[in-house]
C-alpha cells in the first residue's frame, strides 16, 4: 500500500471515530440562553397555551389526566362528557360500580386499570381529603395513579403556580430536539428545566412545549419547513424524516 493510500485511510478512520464520539455537553449559560429563544418562539406561536383536556373543576381535570395515559386528549374529551355527568364528586368515584365505569371509559384503552385507579382515587380523597383535590405537590403525588406530571398538569393548569408537566413531547423536544438536557428522566429532566426557564414562564413553557411536539414538531415527520426556531434549534431539518 501507497504511504498516500495509508495516510487517506487513516484521515477517514480519524474522521469516522470523531462523529462516533458524543459531544460535549453544552454549558448551563448556553442551554439558558437557547432556552430563552425557544420560550420567546413559543410565546408567539401559542400565546393562549392551555391544558386541552376539558374540564370544570380540579377532579375532573385529574380524572381527564389520568385516562389521557397512552390515549389522545381528543378521544378523552370524547369520554369525559357522560363520565363527568355521571360521577360528580370524589365519592361517586369511590362507591363506583367498576363494570359500569369501565364500560364509560373504554374508549381511552387499558380501561381496567384505569377504572381501578379512579376509584382508588375516589376512596383516596374521600378519607384523606374530605373529598377535595389537595394543591400541595407531596400530597398529590400520594393519590393512586398520580405521578409528578399528572400533578404538574394540576398545578399549572388549575391552581395556577410554576410547574413543567414533562410527558413524551417534552423529553423527546427539550432532549433529543432541542438539546436543553441531556436528561431522559422524566423527574430529572424537569428540575433541569427549572435551571433554565424563569419561575414565572414554567406553567406556560410546559403546555406550549406539548402543543408544539402535537402540531409542528412531530416525532415522525417534523415540519422543520414550518417551524420558527428553525434558525436557532440545533437539530433543524437534521432529524429522521424532517419537512425541508
Amino acid at each position: 500500500m501507497s504511504v498516500a493510500k495509508a495516510s487517506q485511510r487513516k484521515k477517514l478512520a480519524a474522521g469516522r471515530s470523531a462523529k462516533s464520539r458524543p459531544t460535549r455537553f453544552e454549558p448551563l449559560p448556553i442551554r439558558r440562553k437557547r432556552a430563552l429563544r425557544i420560550l420567546g418562539a413559543l410565546r408567539k406561536l401559542y400565546p393562549d397555551a392551555r391544558c386541552e383536556l376539558d374540564h370544570s373543576n380540579p377532579l375532573e381535570l385529574l380524572v381527564a389526566t389520568i385516562l389521557s395515559a397512552q390515549c389522545t386528549d381528543a378521544r378523552v374529551n370524547m369520554t369525559t362528557p357522560a363520565l363527568f355527568a355521571r360521577y360528580k364528586t370524589a365519592a361517586h368515584y369511590a362507591n363506583a360500580d367498576p363494570a359500569e365505569l369501565e364500560a364509560l371509559i373504554r374508549p381511552t384503552g387499558f380501561y381496567r386499570a384505569k377504572t381501578r385507579s379512579l376509584i382508588a382515587l375516589g376512596k383516596a380523597l374521600v378519607e384523606r381529603f374530605g373529598g377535595e383535590v389537595p394543591e400541595k405537590m407531596e400530597e398529590l403525588v400520594t393519590l393512586p395513579g398520580v405521578g409528578r406530571k399528572t400533578a404538574n398538569v394540576l398545578i399549572a393548569e388549575w391552581f395556577g403556580r410554576p410547574g413543567i408537566a414533562v410527558d413524551t413531547h417534552v423529553i423527546r423536544l427539550t432532549g433529543p430536539v432541542w438539546k436543553l438536557t441531556e436528561e431522559t428522566d422524566p423527574v430529572k429532566i424537569e428540575f433541569t428545566l427549572y435551571e433554565l426557564i424563569p419561575e414565572k414562564d414554567r406553567a406556560f413553557f410546559g403546555m406550549a412545549t406539548i402543543l408544539h411536539g402535537r402540531r409542528t414538531c412531530f416525532a415522525r415527520n417534523p415540519n422543520c419547513a414550518a417551524c420558527p426556531m428553525n434558525t436557532f434549534c440545533p437539530s433543524a431539518f437534521s432529524l429522521p424524516s424532517a419537512r425541508r
